[in-house]
């Protein structure tokens, strides 16, 4: 086993060498007392990070949570961090990668990954778009479930955390409508019950963690104390065009021409991804304003997309 590979472990009963990347399994790590996520370090990075890439909402909401009603408060991103016990909050801060500290224990944990497969590079395993979201909740908080558009190491840094995820590889949870939605407008879905015999539950402490697949639908819930976790995240090529199929497919169902699933008719596919590309080469530069990615949020998910900007608002549900 390589030095790197001591960074993320395969966890007992399935690992990296007969799952990875198509199902769900326990990993461990050695992230757990690093520095880089005490809380004062913490709150170094949210005066770092745009205030776009800080999302944070109570924490007291339903696992099937309609993205139109989060409930909001009034706090400032870092007190929220200073009050994490007792603040009944859920945040997250996205794209921590932009910080050169945090972007090298993402690389050097996926690189474990790479190398365990066989790879030299991180490229050679098919890792791009690498990304970090590090969650920070206080006390019996909710992640609602949803599904994600990229595969995903999560790590689980401190307190506990349970990780329930759902395998939905027949539809019968999230339809491609559903999931066109919820890549190209939001995260959420809508829960029942009646899915759970579908589900596996993990208990994550300090050191364990979760793969997670591309499109595999879960939510998540902090035990007793505040919890501090890190979605490690990439895309294959694969999993780009099919996102891009995916959102041009919502785009043509918006105007009433239902599409079939991705990989079904691969003349019309390439297509469709020829005419994605083309658009993103014009809008990808413009995200870089943060103004105009305010736009184009509120663009393709309505009025209520930044609704994790508001403050000043007593605690209430967003109209």
């Amino acid at each position: 086993m390589s030095t790197a590979l001591a960074m993320i472990d395969a966890g007992a009963g399935a690992s990296f060498d007969t799952d990875f990347p198509l199902k769900p399994f326990a990993i461990r790590h050695r992230l757990a007392g690093h520095a880089l996520f005490e809380l004062p370090r913490i709150i170094d990075l949210l005066r770092a990070l745009p205030r776009d890439q800080i999302e944070f909402n109570s924490g007291k909401v339903e696992i099937g949570q309609d993205p139109d009603k989060m409930p909001l408060f009034e706090m400032e991103p870092v007190e929220v961090i200073r009050r994490i016990q007792t603040a009944s909050a859920w945040m997250v801060l996205k794209r921590v990668e932009s910080e050169p500290a945090y972007r090298k224990v993402l690389e050097d944990a996926l690189l474990a990954v790479a190398m365990h497969n066989g790879h030299a590079s991180l490229r050679d395993a098919g890792f791009y778009d690498i990304r970090g979201f590090m969650f920070v909740s206080s006390p019996n908080s909710t992640t609602p479930f949803h599904i994600d558009g990229e595969d995903n190491v999560f790590v689980q840094i401190h307190g506990e955390k349970f990780f329930t995820i759902y395998d939905n590889r027949d539809g019968s949870i999230a339809s491609d409508e559903v999931i066109e939605h919820s890549i190209t407008k939001h995260r959420n879905l809508k829960y029942q019950q009646s899915y759970d015999p579908k589900s596996k539950r993990h208990r994550l402490l300090p050191g364990d963690g979760v793969f997670v697949p591309y499109l595999w639908p879960h939510w998540v819930e902090t035990g007793d104390s505040y919890s501090v976790s890190l979605a490690i995240t990439w895309k294959t090529k694969a999993v780009m065009r099919n996102n891009d199929l995916l959102l041009c497919n919502s785009m043509l169902r918006r105007l009433g021409l239902a599409q079939p699933s991705p990989g079904r008719y691969p003349a019309f596919d390439f297509v469709k991804s020829g005419a994605i590309g083309a658009a993103r080469a014009v809008v990808e530069p413009l995200r870089k304003i943060e103004t105009i990615r305010g736009a184009l949020r509120k663009l393709a998910l309505g009025k209520n997309a930044d609704y994790y900007l508001k403050t000043g608002a007593k605690e209430k549900q967003a109209a």
